[in-house]
């Protein structure tokens, strides 16, 4: 599926229930770990993708010098849970470009700040201990990286909310939307059924 049919499924993923995409598929759903900072947020949007090595901060700038309007920018720290690449500044700078949110398959900084701005971040946790002005060259940006557990291209959908996140490229979204936004609709009468003291045995599947 091109890219230029993002626009159109990031708003019809306003309606989705997220947890409901885990009745219908098995990939793409990061390690739980990775949650959100902040209460009650819900993003969607298409990755833009940074692999910082040596723990560089210079590499988190460029990824954000790529970002555009509603983008959710995704960073693969190679493993490294001790140093944040994301705090106050960093956060700033994404909500000036617009980005829909932030993951970090790591940890994040500056966490009052962050809950300030708004901005969506989710991460393995907090710390101190921040990234560097090392100017390597080990890493890159908009290109494949490893994020909980998941492989994220650039331009994947990633949805998110308080119970954690998928990513899934645009094509699985559209083979599984109508499924799910149909799961969504049914609900409503079902917990009705339960709370008017339905007999079980007739509303669950056995």
């Amino acid at each position: 599926m091109s890219t230029a049919l993002l626009p159109d499924l990031v708003p019809a993923l306003a309606a989705v229930s997220y947890p409901t995409i885990g009745h219908f598929l098995e990939d793409g759903f990061v390690d739980p770990a990775i949650q959100s900072l902040l209460d009650g947020v819900k993003i969607a949007g298409p990755a833009v993708t940074v692999r910082i090595a040596d723990n560089d901060a210079i590499a988190m700038n460029h990824a954000l010098l790529a970002l555009r309007p509603g983008d959710v920018l995704v960073v693969d720290m190679s493993g490294d849970h001790r140093h944040a690449p994301v705090g106050a500044v960093t956060a700033a700078a994404a909500v000036a470009q617009g980005a829909a949110g932030v993951v970090v398959d790591g940890v994040a900084t500056d966490v009052v700040e962050l809950r300030e701005t708004g901005l969506p971040v989710f991460a393995r946790g907090t710390s101190c201990l921040t990234t560097k002005r090392l100017y390597g060259s080990g890493s890159a940006v908009n290109v494949p990286v490893q994020c909980g557990g998941v492989t994220v291209h650039p331009g994947d959908l990633v949805l998110g909310d308080d119970n954690g996140l998928v990513v899934l490229a645009p094509g699985v979204v559209e083979t599984v939307l109508e499924q799910v936004l149909a799961s969504d609709a049914a609900e409503p009468a079902i917990l009705a059924r339960i709370a008017a003291g339905e007999p079980l045995a007739s509303i669950l599947a056995v």
